[in-house]
């Protein structure tokens, strides 16, 4: 029996068409990955951006430079176009036409075309593609167009939105695109100088300076246009202040430092004209870093909460409740299955610092909770009987954070965020003034909320809600959700000693 004859010529050429098989499909999957890259954090990006882009030297005499990070920034600010199809398309006002209160509000003109186009800015903050702006810029969009200052164009999807911040996050199908590099605005000064960068009143790529003119603050215009009763408005408000120039087409433009790092997010002003009057807002890059991120891993945002109403803390209320000092920012109640109960967090406490960073408002508490996810550790620096005492809590998520009565379910949140205002127990002096045995009293009432629209004004005491007696700040959260059909009654003292009681509906 003859041996078959082994054809090696043959034989070698599989081989080497597997291997080169096996190297393509290899090559393949890693374009691919590389492509749809879902897992990186946005940190991940620019470091290996920056690795190979390093940022220019910025000129450091002495005196204030801002050529290198203009420079540096611009071609990264991109041009947004959105389009709205249909006559029933909810056509959002530019949130720079009017004060405050006009900011947010979506509405369709009156014998409005079929097609309306509305523009704004947004920044490049990966080189796939990847775009953060703001949600009123792009919110209902039949289409967005986004154009960059080398004149090329490109379709862009939403990726995700979030009201509660006013950001949102884009894709374009690009590559090796400028980005503006993240920076920490945590440590941004007042006083400190920043650039304005954006497309205001369709003049592409416009660059002010100024200088930081306050943190934290709340104006009180996120989340008014969402609907009261959903369980997932949390609104977060802590804008950066600036007097940089800035206009109608900045929205989701870069605030960026002298450094060329980003710091904020444009995203509205305070003018009575509809154009600059000297203050402008925008939202700090590490929250909104989060959200991006959030978007990126989950598809949504998770926000971790703490379960406790907070109250500022002013020299009367320190005063008042026999505090040392007007540091910090006051626990006024405590939810009962919340992350503050079971970290041992009480009434009465003041919370100074949240991991590093010194708290003394409520808009820097929530900005600082707002970039962390549920199941998150933060450790929290208290004062209780004036000793200073350090707790760590972990958050929990928004389905763990409700209370329930009659079968509805809202949060605590969204509860006190619908009224705009806090409130603190009284005193025994209060008590003894008006021959009361409890009652709460008002410590604060924010702008453009349902108390500031009732004209229900700080000082004010409350005995009842909706029918039920109020003794205790832990009474407010049942007596609220116990209105029927959402008309809330609220029966008090005004802080002039006249009985009041108001009656209105929430919607």
């Amino acid at each position: 029996m003859k041996t078959p004859l082994i054809d090696t010529k043959r034989i070698g050429l599989m081989l080497l068409i597997a291997f080169v098989g096996g190297f393509v499909a290899i090559g393949a999957y890693k374009w691919f990955e590389k492509d749809y890259d879902y897992t990186s954090s946005f940190d991940e990006k620019q470091k290996a951006y920056f690795t190979k882009n390093p940022m220019p030297i910025i000129n450091a005499d002495g005196f204030p430079d801002f050529t290198a990070a203009a420079a540096a920034v611009t071609p990264a600010v991109v041009h947004i176009t959105t389009t709205y199809n249909h006559a029933n398309s909810q056509f959002p006002d530019d949130p720079f036409d009017g004060f405050f209160d006009d900011f947010f509000r979506r509405r369709m003109p009156h014998q409005q075309q079929r097609q309306a186009k509305a523009t704004g800015s947004g920044v490049i903050i990966a080189d796939d593609g990847y775009i953060i702006t703001n949600n009123h810029v792009v919110e209902n969009a039949d289409k967005i167009e986004v154009s960059l200052t080398d004149k090329r164009s490109f379709s862009a999807k939403v990726i995700g939105t979030d009201p509660n911040t006013d950001l949102a996050l884009l894709k374009i199908n690009g590559k090796d695109l400028p980005i503006v590099k993240m920076g920490n605005s945590d440590e941004l000064k007042v006083g400190e100088w920043v650039l304005a960068i954006g497309n205001p009143f369709n003049l592409h790529s416009t660059v002010t300076a100024g200088i930081v003119s306050a943190k934290a603050r709340s104006i009180g215009i996120i989340g008014n246009d969402l609907d009261p009763e959903d369980p997932k408005r949390h609104p977060i408000e802590s804008f950066i202040q600036t007097d940089a120039a800035i206009n109608k087409g900045n929205s989701g433009g870069a605030l960026v430092n002298t450094r060329g790092e980003l710091v904020g997010i444009n995203a509205a002003i305070a003018s009575q004209s509809g154009a600059y009057e000297g203050y402008g807002f925008a939202i700090p890059i590490n929250l909104a870093r989060k959200i991006m991120d959030d978007f990126m891993k989950f598809g949504s945002v998770k926000r971790g909460f703490l379960g406790a109403s907070i109250t500022e803390i002013n020299t009367d209320f320190a005063k008042e409740k026999g505090l040392n000092s007007t540091k910090g920012v006051y626990i006024a109640s405590i939810l009962e299955n919340g992350a503050a109960k079971e970290a041992g967090l009480k009434e009465g406490d003041v919370i100074v610092k949240i991991e590093n960073t010194d708290i003394n408002s409520v808009p820097q508490l929530m900005e600082k909770i707002g970039g962390y996810r549920p199941g998150d550790k933060i450790s929290l620096h208290i004062i209780r009987e004036g000793k200073e005492k350090k707790i760590t809590a972990t958050l929990k998520g928004e389905e763990e954070n409700l209370v329930t009565e009659n079968g509805k379910n809202k949060s605590v949140e969204e509860i006190y965020n619908k009224l705009g205002a806090s409130f603190g127990t009284l005193s025994d002096i209060q008590k003894r003034k008006h021959q009361l045995n409890g009652g709460v009293v008002v410590t604060e009432v924010r702008p453009g909320r349902l108390f500031d629209q009732m004209d229900i004004q700080k000082g004010t005491i409350i005995t009842q809600i909706n029918g039920k007696s109020i003794n205790h700040t832990n009474d407010i959260d049942g007596a609220l959700i116990a209105g029927k059909k959402d008309f809330i009654q609220i029966v008090g003292i005004a802080p002039d000693g006249a009985n009041i009681t108001y009656q209105f509906q929430v919607r």
